[in-house]
């Protein structure tokens, strides 16, 4: 008995006698796993992956359209951009020239004041020399008569101016 006890089958699924058994099962098994498998499991599956394919689809459209207005963008800005660039050498351009005009306007204005008191001064310039003239031409004419008394010399006045006015004059 302890040899029948040790002389056992071993493992149930490898008893020749079961076999047939063992194989019903399996096909059973089988044809249920596959009829769940292709009504239920599959067409979910397919159905998500289907959803994947569409949404990755979808989505490189959108990014594909997005990177367009974004090129469109980027291009609209460049040209905001330059106008602005123009608009401000523009303004820039006007500024300076109404600068220059302004300041044309008032060197014109200087140079008015600077002519009119430059005529001013040679008007007095003039002046002083011809009072001046006839200063230099009494002070040498006393200066003279005043020589002539030192020496004892007599001098009629008249003989003194023409003698005082032609030495003035550059003649000896």
């Amino acid at each position: 008995m302890a040899e029948t006890a040790n002389s056992g089958i071993g493992m149930p699924q490898l008893d020749i006698s079961t076999f047939s058994n063992q194989i019903f099962w399996l096909v059973v098994t089988m044809v249920v796993l596959y009829y769940v498998m292709s009504r239920v499991a599959l067409p979910r599956i397919a159905a998500v992956l289907a959803d994947r394919r569409g949404t990755i689809t979808s989505d490189i459209a959108a990014a594909e359209e997005y990177k367009l207005k974004a090129q469109q963008a980027e291009e609209a800005y460049n040209k905001a951009l330059a106008d602005a660039r123009a608009e401000a050498n523009r303004i820039v351009e006007a500024a300076k020239a109404e600068m220059q005009a302004e300041l044309d306007v008032q060197i014109a204005k200087a140079d008015a004041e600077i002519s009119a008191k430059s005529a001013e001064s040679e008007r007095r310039i003039r002046e002083i020399r011809y009072s001046e003239m006839e200063l230099v031409t009494e002070v040498s004419k006393d200066v003279t008569n005043d020589i002539l008394r030192v020496f004892d010399a007599k001098a009629d006045s008249r003989s003194v101016t023409a003698a005082v006015n032609a030495r003035l004059k550059g003649g000896a």
